[in-house]
């Protein structure tokens, strides 16, 4: 294959290093605090990414840059996903971000630079490119918890996020460099090929798995790899803990499907006893400790991470059901965050931040129908028919089911049971209980109408699963399949 051809299915990746470069130019010449213009062109920016992405999509799967890059259908769905998520995290948090000074050309150039890191490691498949994609993600993530300078709790979460983070990294290297002994290579397909025809050193093989589980644990916030998710989310401007908590996890999914699933399939008897323990540890930890949280940001922090136990659960099944599962639970996730966190910022004004439970008190009072989205959010979140989070549970649950993981499919259900109560909680704050201020609820046109088609598409998808459900199915079907 040629080097222009080559190039061909990683236009949208070159068109936004371009975008970056010439968004970066001319802020330098745009004036006014509002920077309307790079925000113009950044959202111009994530539609011209999706339509190309779209226009250089083939069916089959691509492996180009000598086995470097992939692309098949399963990167281009979750590429789309990611521009539509990172375009949503800016609608709703322009305004925050204005109030507070920090809307500028530095903060939108990181945005791109992390959806880059994103979208490479999406479409990687050898570990010196999964690892360059993760950490151009993970750097201009560090850079944009920091970017409140004159914080000190937003420069103390950055800095545990940056050590911490560095240590799961080195962790990850010590994992690959390991994998790369025991096979000779760091092409995830043709590792797959060395452990599937047999490797003389097994040992070296599994510890560096369990390197790799580690970082991977880190990297999705699983417990016990868990300790930097509720301080970064708590610390950091709610838009950022917007960003991290949000599209980062789609780039996590089709990180644990490369390495895992496409690369070290041979040795799932042994990965996914290491999955178990981490989702069910998730599951407790997450779910108990959110009961006792009165900070929202914190509350979805062990969210997050119970979350990440199901998601856990879905890619330990070892099937196609199990793995369609997963990313259809990771997208619906990205999905209930990107309300939950923006319902946050759209109750925040200048010098007040809503993410204590107390700001949420007698919310249908003040605005009925904010209150309703909101209702929908924690509905979807705890799981409760007829919202889309009961089915991503199901799903989940009953690939698991058919795989033979019953008693963990038990656990999940009984830890599940234990995570509704805080999130009614906010429920019965909201309907039950008397604002602590009366103060008019003021929203910008597009961050209300996001929020509405938000709540809705959350009880839409609900009663209508099916069309995603085959999307993410049939995507990762001919991916593993094709290969």
């Amino acid at each position: 294959m040629s080097f222009l051809s080559n190039l061909y299915s990683a236009y949208a990746e070159i068109f936004l290093l371009i975008m970056v470069s010439v968004i970066l130019i001319a802020d330098l010449f745009t004036t006014g605090r509002n920077k309307t213009v790079t925000y113009l062109l950044v959202q111009l920016t994530l539609l011209g990414c999706s339509l190309i992405t779209v226009a250089t999509h083939e069916n089959g799967v691509a492996h180009l840059f000598h086995n470097m890059f992939v692309d098949d259908l399963m990167s281009d769905v979750l590429k789309l996903l990611s521009y539509l998520a990172v375009s949503m995290m800016l609608v709703y948090s322009r305004s925050y971000l204005l109030a507070r000074g920090l809307f500028s050309g530095e903060f939108l150039a990181l945005v791109l630079f992390t959806l880059l890191g994103m979208m490479v490691m999406i479409s990687a498949s050898n570990f010196v490119s999964l690892y360059l994609g993760l950490e151009l993600l993970s750097l201009s993530l560090y850079a944009m918890v920091a970017l409140q300078r004159d914080s000190a709790t937003a420069t103390e979460a950055a800095m545990k996020y940056f050590i911490l983070g560095a240590l799961a990294s080195g962790l990850l290297l010590y994992g690959m460099s390991m994998l790369y002994g025991a096979t000779g290579s760091l092409d995830v397909y043709a590792i797959s090929a060395a452990i599937h025809h047999g490797v003389p050193n097994k040992a070296l093989l599994v510890f560096g798995l369990v390197f790799i589980v580690s970082g991977i644990g880190f990297k999705l916030g699983a417990v016990p790899f868990h300790m930097w998710v509720p301080d970064v989310y708590h610390g950091a401007p709610t838009a950022m803990t917007m960003l991290i908590g949000t599209a980062p996890k789609l780039a996590a999914f089709a990180f644990v499907m490369r390495i895992l699933v496409e690369g070290l399939q041979p040795l799932m008897i042994d990965w996914s006893g290491m999955l178990a323990i981490l989702a069910v540890l998730s599951m407790a930890v997450g779910n108990i400790s959110a009961i006792a949280q009165t900070n929202l940001k914190r509350m979805f922090a062990y969210s997050t991470i119970a979350h990440m136990g199901f998601l856990l659960i879905g890619v330990l099944s070892g099937s196609i059901e199990g793995y369609s599962s997963a990313m259809f639970y990771a997208v619906i996730y990205v999905l209930m965050s990107l309300g939950g966190f923006g319902m946050i910022l759209l109750l925040s004004r200048e010098g007040f931040e809503a993410d204590n439970l107390n700001d949420f008190k007698g919310l249908n009072q003040r605005s009925p129908w904010l209150a309703f989205m909101m209702l929908l959010l924690m509905f979807s979140m705890a799981g409760v028919p007829p919202t889309v989070g009961f089915y991503a549970k199901f799903s989940v649950l009953n690939a698991a089911v058919q795989t033979g993981h019953i008693p963990l499919v038990i656990i999940a259900v009984l830890f599940s049971l234990i995570g509704a109560f805080y999130y009614l909680r906010i429920v019965k704050l909201m309907y039950f209980d008397a604002p602590e201020s009366h103060e008019r609820i003021y929203m910008q046109p597009d961050s209300s109408l996001l929020i509405s088609i938000n709540g809705l598409a959350v009880l839409a998808l609900g009663i209508l699963p099916g069309t995603l459900m085959s999307v993410c199915a049939v995507s990762v079907q001919q991916s593993l399949l094709l290969r």
